[in-house]
């Protein structure tokens, strides 16, 4: 199986030609310190009282000096090889081999106290290469030693062998029974090693195979961990952050090399490790002092205490791994449903309420004006009859106006959108709201708006939202000193779009904080005669506008509302 995105040399960097390559390094080395102590018991074997045939130290320094030579090319060689390690091994067990021979040779032959150094190529080979490794070693081993045999057979020996006082000829027949047990243990140590190397081989194959799937599983989890769009963060029994993964940059805004190493109070101070629910919620101020709403999951990995098969006890350490979440969204558009649901609930109702409702109010009001105009003639002498008859009719008026504002959110009208001036727009809405008797005549408006701007929307429904928002606003205004400001302004967003923005201010005390995100919900309201309605059409007409609606503080001091809405060219006018 392959993991896209990693290189198979990063999850499998050790094969088995590194391997034999570094393996013949150690053959070298080894070959260095057999021959050096070869040479250091030779000149030991000096003493006459060793009884044994030594070569002459002149002839040892020159014999190492070409042992030494031959190694130090061997591994400059190797050290170059890219491939054809197999190769290369068999040719330095034939070196070995020689070596072995002409140390034999020049130290007595058949009597020579080093014939055992025959086996160092034979093992060596048969590890490094099974069998075919081992049984060329044997062979060559077997050939020339039966020709230093045939050498010594024939007295073709070095002087100072054949003058030795140790030296002794040895029969024919002991020669030949000689190089058959020698041949023999030769090819069994082949055979031996061999075994050995293919033990060797296999065990290191399933090391290199398994090697290779945990680190390829490693890297595969380590690039899930760092990829999974949830924030992770572990920590140890003591509380310290000992792993975070590449989501939670988005969280911290710090990278998880920082994370690691920290207490996690002092990282989240709002987060308990000790909790046991299983959603949790906390406040966390970024370092640039954003504040995120975090949801968090904890899950606890305790440690085992188990005996190993030396009866030892391995202990694992505590991990807890927490998960993190910006719930900021999640939680908005829970509110999104929760809205949703009550627009669904309100739209089934919005048909019953219209006919068992509204029909039997009109009835109502009706016969309250007629008893209204009886009472109210000039020949009336019952005019606390009167009163109670224009109490009827006032609140008939606030329900039917209630029933109104509530079939115009549950079944809002089509938005059909055109140019049109706001200037006489907005003058035609301060006529009708001065109209009306509970209007004010302290209230100032100021309109700071252009004869000739123009507005792409829905003039009708933008005439209501602003006259709800005039009206919402007086309401707000200290009595005697009402003061209202409306003005309209083009901005250029950032990718070109124009944007009308219309301005709606007074001199109120304000929103508070807190409630700026509920003032545009359904029933919220503030205002002991308010609906709670007003402001919920007002945005969803400016929604439908794909517009939206900004609060903030005036300059006046109290509220300031701004519709914001997005412009069609006006090239093809």
């Amino acid at each position: 199986m392959k993991i896209n995105g990693i290189p198979e040399a990063q999850l499998f960097p050790t094969s088995l030609g590194d391997l034999l390559k570094r393996q013949l390094f150690w053959l070298l080395l080894l070959r260095i310190v057999l021959y050096t102590l070869i040479s250091v018991i030779s000149l030991i074997m000096l003493d006459e009282r060793f009884e044994a045939i030594v070569m002459p130290p002149s002839l040892l320094v020159l014999f190492t000096l070409i042992v030494y030579l031959s190694t130090i090319v061997s591994a400059f060689t190797l050290l170059h090889l890219d491939s054809e390690y197999r190769r290369f091994g068999f040719i330095q067990t034939l070196f070995d081999v020689v070596f072995a021979s002409m140390l034999i040779y020049l130290t007595g032959g058949s009597l020579s106290i080093f014939s055992s150094v025959y086996f160092f190529p034979i093992i060596s080979g048969g590890l490094l290469i099974p069998l075919k490794g081992g049984l060329i070693g044997a062979a060559a081993s077997t050939f020339l030693f039966a020709i230093i045999l045939l050498l010594e057979n024939f007295g073709y020996l070095p002087d100072y062998v054949l003058v030795s006082k140790f030296y002794e000829k040895v029969a024919l027949f002991n020669n030949i029974r000689q190089f058959g047990t020698m041949g023999l243990t030769f090819f069994l140590g082949a055979f031996i090693s061999a075994m050995f190397g293919t033990m060797l081989r296999s065990t290191t194959r399933e090391l290199s195979s398994t090697k290779y799937d945990f680190d390829r599983l490693s890297l595969l989890y380590k690039k899930i961990f760092d990829n999974i769009t949830t924030g992770i963060v572990t920590i140890n029994g003591e509380g310290i952050i000992t792993s975070a993964n590449n989501a939670t940059i988005d969280i911290t805004g710090q990278p998880p090399a920082e994370l690691i190493g920290k207490e996690l109070s002092s990282i989240f101070p709002g987060i308990d490790p000790a909790s046991l629910a299983t959603r949790n919620a906390c406040l966390f101020e970024r370092q640039d002092n954003q504040t995120l709403r975090l949801g968090y999951a904890l899950t606890q990995l305790h440690s085992s205490n188990e005996e190993d098969l030396e009866g030892k006890d391995s202990q694992e350490e505590d991990v807890t791994i927490i998960t993190l979440k910006d719930i900021g969204e999640i939680e908005r558009l829970e509110n999104q449903m929760r809205q949703a649901e009550k627009l669904a609930a309100i739209g089934m109702m919005s048909a019953s309420i219209a006919h068992d409702i509204r029909n039997p109010l009109a009835a109502i009001s009706g016969s309250a004006q007629v008893l209204a105009d009886e009472l109210g003639s000039a020949g009336s002498s019952e005019p606390q009859n009167y009163e109670l008859t224009k109490i009827i009719l006032r609140e008939s008026d606030r329900l039917a106006n209630t029933i109104t504002n509530f079939l115009k959110f549950a079944r809002p009208e089509n938005i059909k959108q055109d140019w049109f001036l706001l200037r006489p727009c907005v003058e035609e809405i301060l006529q009708v709201c001065r109209a009306d008797q509970k209007w004010p005549a302290t209230c100032s408006v100021d309109v700071q708006i252009d004869p000739k701007f123009r507005v792409w929307g829905d003039e009708k429904q933008l005439f209501g939202v602003i006259g709800q928002l005039l009206q919402n606003a007086l309401s707000f205004c200290p009595e005697g000193n009402e003061k209202l400001e409306l003005s309209g302004s083009i901005i250029c967003a950032v990718d070109n779009q124009e944007l009308c923005l219309i301005k709606i201010s007074d001199n109120g005390p304000g929103i508070e904080p807190g409630e700026v995100q509920k003032i545009f919900e359904p029933f919220f309201t503030t205002r002991a005669d308010g609906t709670g309605l007003g402001l919920a059409i007002a945005n969803q007409v400016i929604e439908a506008h794909n517009g939206s609606i900004a609060v903030e503080k005036s300059e006046m001091g109290g509220a300031s509302f701004t519709l914001i809405l997005p412009q069609e060219s006006e090239a093809g006018d």
